[in-house]
């Protein structure tokens, strides 16, 4: 069984095994934001709100992000990957004696709510060994609290640099807490027992955490280099959403977060929500705030009203944001299992607890579905044609398809498993072979599709159209580096959807091309970057391409 691997990359595969392209849809939605506790700028699937509770401390009053995800569970949500998101926070600290020193241990995660504890011992340390020791860190419940939620061992660590064991070093694996400052050259005190000479005593944290100030959109656009804020979630698979709540009850997310968080969901095959501001307190405000925002976007979604619900922390009905509420509904009506769109679209229909601010009568719910905005409901529609789902792109969108939510997943849907599914040819040889194989596997995936009532606004096999050989890539060129032409039909007759989806030893892209005929040529324009030329002899696949 060869295996092959390319800076970080590594497949290991049987010479005969076929491949094939999974067509698992994403299903979780992601929220970046401030919670009381919890690891930051690490994203952590939680399955129910008692998992968010455990994890990220619950309902906090300074967290819009916490009623988000109630809301989301509430109404149907299953799944949620959180990234915690601070500013200024300051973690607590664990002072452990060391003679005339102090060993100072700093928790991973800031903020008032972690409550940490240590415990020194020597026990199975050679009697002249005067530099190791046994550390064990907890985190526990509440400050005296004997129940334990976190435990980690750390047997026969040292004090000395140069040792393997050095605790400076080995503590950076720990997931409670880490080092600060200069590690005293000798070791700490065995903690004792309060009162008694026995050992397995525990040293409680310092009262020190600060939970920080509210973020800005600096804090949740984060860095790309460092995986911070929005980035945190680069890695994640099966993204379906990604929602930012409100950066506090009173400040909403500010136009960078938008473009930033837009862009984010395009390279990685999501849907970002996006709230209403409070300022649209009626339909007609709504539709020329839409406007006025100028946030035209195929990746995005919006509904309207805000909604209203039961503050648990203040004992009294508020209105919120909705975007919790949308997650989890759109979660709930979609069936990860279905490949393609049905129609009509199941009803996003609000569940009791949660009610909307304010009612919309028939007639305005049409007139926002014109500007991209959807309306929530509580009762089932009586219309016999309902509005689809829309993107934000209604009307400022090239492709009639990118204003219809469930077409815009679809098509994200075939992406991303398409870019998942041939990943595995970037360490190949640029042979004919690995191309041919590809092709094949992406033109199975799409036979499929088609089987499943995709593409039928064509006949026969010109609904979709795969390249991948010498003409978009360098036969010259080692591996490292894949070109892929996909096209599909749309859900208009005639038109096509054309993506070029490009495989590097650091990542994989798609984006949208135009192809042109040009001479004897066809000439696939990227719009935001470069354009590049392929030869194609003049056959069925150079017609079917003309059409796109």
């Amino acid at each position: 069984m060869p295996e092959h691997s390319l800076e970080g990359i590594r497949s290991s595969e049987s010479q005969h095994a076929e491949q094939s392209i999974a067509r698992n849809r994403a299903y979780l939605t992601a929220f970046v934001g401030r919670t009381l506790r919890g690891p930051i700028n690490t994203p952590l699937i939680v399955r129910s709100f008692a998992d968010f509770q455990r994890l990220f401390g619950g309902l906090w009053q300074p967290s819009p992000l916490s009623y988000a995800v109630e809301h989301f569970f509430e109404q149907g949500g299953r799944a949620a990957v959180i990234v915690r998101v601070v500013n200024a926070a300051a973690p607590a600290t664990v002072s452990l004696r060391c003679e005339r020193e102090n060993l100072v241990l700093e928790a991973r995660a800031p903020g008032t709510r972690e409550f940490l504890r240590a415990s020194v011992d020597y026990d199975h340390i050679e009697a002249g060994d005067t530099k190791s020791f046994n550390l064990v860190v907890q985190r526990v419940r509440a400050p005296g609290s004997e129940r334990i939620e976190e435990q980690e061992s750390f047997r026969g660590v040292c004090a000395d640099p140069l040792s393997d064991r050095f605790v400076g070093t080995v503590l950076r694996n720990s997931t409670l807490v880490t080092v600060r400052g200069q590690v005293p050259m000798t070791r700490p005190n065995a903690t004792l027992m309060p009162g008694t000479n026995l050992p397995v005593g525990y040293v409680s944290s310092n009262p020190d955490g600060d939970d920080g100030r509210p973020l800005t959109d600096y804090d949740i656009i984060g860095s790309a280099t460092r995986h911070t804020g929005l980035f945190a979630l680069t890695g994640v698979e099966d993204v379906a959403f990604v929602y930012v709540p409100p950066l506090s009850r009173s400040t909403e997310v500010g136009a960078s977060t938008l473009l930033v968080a837009a862009r984010f969901c395009r390279e990685h095959h999501s849907i970002l929500i996006v709230d209403p501001p409070v300022s649209w307190e009626t339909s007609t405000a709504a539709l020329q705030g839409v406007k006025d925002l100028s946030f035209y976007n195929d990746t995005a979604v919006m509904f309207y009203p805000r909604v209203s619900a039961m503050d648990r922390l203040r004992g009294r009905v508020e209105t919120f944001a909705n975007g919790g509420a949308v997650a989890g509904i759109l979660a709930r009506v979609d069936d990860p299992a279905v490949m393609v769109p049905v129609t009509p679209e199941p009803e996003a229909l609000l569940r009791a607890g949660v009610r909307l601010s304010r009612e919309i009568p028939a007639s305005e719910r049409w007139r926002l579905a014109q500007v991209g905005i959807n309306v929530l409901q509580t009762v089932r529609s009586t219309e016999r044609d309902r509005a689809p789902l829309r993107t934000l792109a209604c009307g400022a969108s090239a492709s009639s398809d990118w204003s219809q939510l469930a077409l815009r997943r679809f098509a994200q849907f075939v992406l991303s498993a398409i870019e998942r599914g041939t990943r595995w040819a970037v360490v190949r040889p640029h042979e004919a072979p690995t191309q041919q194989r590809v092709t094949q596997e992406i033109l199975v995936f799409f036979a499929e599709l088609r089987k499943a009532g995709a593409f039928n606004t064509v006949v026969g096999d010109d609904a979709y159209l795969v390249i991948c050989d010498e003409r978009i890539n360098d036969p010259h060129e080692g591996p490292g580096v894949l070109n892929i032409l996909v096209q599909f039909a749309t859900s208009q007759a005639g038109g096509f959807h054309s993506f070029m989806i490009t495989h590097t030893a650091q990542t994989s892209t798609a984006r949208p091309i135009v192809v042109n005929r040009l001479e004897a040529s066809l000439l696939v324009a990227d719009d935001l970057e470069r354009e590049v030329t392929i030869r194609i002899d003049q056959d069925r696949d150079f017609l079917r391409m003309l059409a796109g």
